[in-house]
């Protein structure tokens, strides 16, 4: 059942009588995130709970989780009285558009109430600023309580101070009048000086933060409004959460978990291929300064690189050993340096990326494929001394690398990754490819004899001669759920990435009728549904489903490299595999800004032909015919 409605740029959900139903969204800014609880109770009254996260403030251990966190139940917000009686709130309808937007009224129905709930760009400033209107035909006396709530914490920065704090209203408001309202949260250290904040300014800020990544940078139009919309939400979240750490700005999976940290799949893996085609600077940034962080990990001894490296770049985590890092960032880095197409910064971590390639030469094993200790799965699920996920993106990075090795003239380096890659193709189907469960496709490792979400990985490289036998095992009902893939055969564990990865892969291997209504169905239930508007992390080991950042880029990803069928292959080159159904009309990505460039990609499906206009910014256009499950290749 669908709880939200599209309208224009933003979702709304109209509040009915005994209907209680809550949810929560997760937004960030450069220096807070903010998890927001909103809905009605079983009263109809306003639910309203906040949990605000600081990166920046580093509590004690300074480990993975040290970042500071104040709750603010219902117990603490806006308390409006009229004529000396302190209402109670009955929500209308809820709105998010990059802001949750709240309104409602009171019982008597004579003040209307709108809140626009959000958090600063750049700046320690969780706010809710409230408009409440007279809409009775006689004036009001309205009093709004005054807040100042002082809270201290302290950890390595020294002694840090939390507020909440709203000057208070009180006075007569004529029909048709209204009153604003500001109950705005900080924190900051002790020594510093308390922020000086400026609501309006600050709405203004992030609405115009939203709308540039909504219309101004990759915007896709499709004849279906739920995937265009979602995309678009999808965007937001993965653009958004990106904070200003001491080492610099970093991508994040948020989470009310993971702050000012950088991992090797949520970051190297997941995002930074993705960021180049925003054109965002600070996404761009990021991107560089994650991969950056590994660098000095990379030494002559060859020893595992961490899996994450925390406390803003202070320290790491390895505590699951070796999960396939290297091949990880061997395929995230090469296809962000690609997609970047800027030499001078491929030439900085050319080095980085031979190292993780001569890494993933030294796992190998007497079977010729990638040997670790386990996967990003971290020991949740059994993955055998070697698994089908790390050998796939070490395959792909080494075809990547080859492509970076040849643009900046490192012809022997190319042509051993080139080999490489070949014989690990060659490899991963002789070891991994198996019949499971009555189903031609992959095992994940040796030993394996149940159907696994990740035998979708190959797909997403290339490898597509399992493709038809991995489809059905993927949509059986031994893998899909209502909540899309399991992990694994037998169980109820979910994980929204091995979703979004399985439908990017058979979108890659051609399979485009039945991978888009799978897609379509998905999008309706994260974008609709009873917990919005974005992809999650996962379910069965907790029932969080956190809206992690990572997993929204994946989404974009199944967009860009899915239905686009975008494959860098040089700085400013790359092969055009499309991939839809002709029920999705004519398919617009515009304002993409990859390989250093800006243009349009206008696709059709007819007649068993896809029809492909290119228009870069300077006014040129190109046109290309392609079949299905055919590609060409693009130098702009």
């Amino acid at each position: 059942m669908n709880r939200w409605q599209i309208s224009g740029d933003k979702i709304i959900w109209r509040a009915a009588e005994n209907d209680p139903h809550t949810d929560y969204i997760e937004m960030s800014g450069k220096r807070l995130s903010a998890i927001v609880t909103y809905g009605v109770d079983e009263t109809d009254a306003l639910v309203l709970q906040r949990d605000l996260y600081y990166p920046l403030l580093r509590t004690r251990p300074n480990n993975t989780h040290a970042h500071s966190h104040q709750a603010y139940d219902g117990t603490l917000g806006l308390r409006i009285s009229i004529d000396g009686e302190v209402i109670t709130e009955k929500p209308a309808e809820f709105a998010l558009d990059g802001v949750v937007t709240i309104r409602s009224a009171d019982g008597a129905g004579r003040l209307r109430i709108t809140r626009y709930l959000f958090p600063s760009t750049d700046q320690m400033l969780y706010i809710e600023h409230a408009v409440i209107q007279n809409i009775s035909p006689d004036e009001v006396h309205v009093e709004v309580a005054p807040i100042d709530d002082t809270r201290f914490g302290r950890g390595v920065k020294g002694v840090y101070i939390f507020g909440a704090k709203c000057g208070g209203v009180c006075g007569a408001i004529p029909p048709g009048g209204s009153v604003t309202a500001d109950l705005v949260f900080t924190g900051r250290k002790a020594h510093d000086e308390e922020i000086a904040a400026y609501p309006c300014k600050e709405l203004s800020k992030r609405k115009t933060f939203v709308s540039r990544i909504f219309h101004e940078s990759l915007v896709l139009e499709t004849a279906n409004p739920q995937l265009d919309l979602a995309f678009a939400f999808a965007k937001l979240r993965a653009c958004e959460s990106i904070f200003d750490n001491e080492c610099g700005l970093l991508h994040s999976p948020g989470g009310g978990r993971y702050y000012a940290a950088v991992w090797a799949n949520d970051q190297a893996e997941y995002q930074g291929p993705f960021a180049p085609f925003t054109g965002i600077d600070d996404v761009n940034r990021a991107a560089v300064n994650a991969y950056g962080l590994y660098v000095p990990f990379m030494g002559e001894d060859y020893c595992a690189i961490p899996s994450s490296i925390i406390a803003e770049g202070r320290d790491f985590w390895e505590g699951a050993g070796d999960r396939g890092d290297a091949a990880m960032v061997l395929y995230g880095l090469s296809r962000f340096l690609l997609a970047y197409g800027d030499k001078k910064t491929a030439v900085e971590f050319f080095p980085a990326i031979a190292w993780c390639a001569r890494y993933c030469q030294r796992k190998l094993n007497g079977h010729g494929v990638v040997a670790s200790d386990s996967d990003e799965l971290e020991g949740r699920f059994p993955s055998g001394g070697a698994n089908l996920c790390t050998s796939s993106l070490a395959y792909g990075g080494f075809v990547s690398a080859a492509n970076i090795a040849r643009e900046l003239g490192h012809g022997a380096e190319s042509e051993e990754f080139t080999r490489t890659a070949e014989k690990l193709r060659g490899n991963i189907e002789a070891f991994f490819g198996a019949n499971v469960s009555g189903y031609d496709t992959y095992r994940y490792y040796e030993g394996n004899d149940v159907l696994r979400a990740w035998i979708c990985i190959p797909l997403t490289v290339g490898i597509h001669e399992r493709s038809e036998e991995t489809r059905r095992a993927l949509f059986s009902d031994r893998l899909w759920s209502e909540n899309g893939i399991v992990t694994q055969e037998g169980d109820a564990a979910f994980w929204d990435r091995a979703t979004l990865y399985a439908l990017r892969g058979l979108l890659n291997a051609g399979e485009s009728e039945e991978a888009c209504r799978y897609l379509a169905k998905y999008t309706q239930t994260r974008l609709l549904g009873g917990h919005v508007p974005y992809p999650v992390e996962a379910s069965g080991e907790a029932d969080h489903q956190r809206h992690l950042s990572a997993e929204s880029a994946l989404y974009c990803r199944g967009v860009t490299e899915g239905i686009a069928g975008i494959t860098p292959t040089g700085f400013g080159r790359f092969t055009l595999r499309p991939s839809f159904p002709e029920a999705l009309g004519v398919v617009k990505l515009k304002s993409i800004k990859a390989f250093n460039s800006d243009f349009d990609l206008e696709m059709e499906r007819a007649d068993g032909l896809y029809h492909i206009t290119l228009r870069l910014r300077d006014g040129m256009e190109r046109a290309y015919i392609c079949g299905v499950n055919e590609e060409i290749a693009v130098v702009l």
